[in-house]
């Protein structure tokens, strides 16, 4: 499972949590969170996300 950051608000996107709060179970990978989702805190598109080392 990986971490992906929002580059602009450092938002932390973790595969293994999922956001169950948007609709995103745990464990789903990156590629299928939907293309449309935005940062649940600043509203940035998955295109300002980095995949981080933990």
């Amino acid at each position: 499972m990986k971490r992906y950051m929002c580059v602009i608000c450092g938002f932390i996107y973790d595969e293994k949590e999922g956001l169950p709060e948007e609709g995103i179970d745990p464990n789903t990978k990156w590629e299928a969170v939907p293309v449309d989702w935005v940062c649940p805190e600043c509203g940035a598109t998955k295109e300002d996300f980095e995949m981080i080392e933990v």
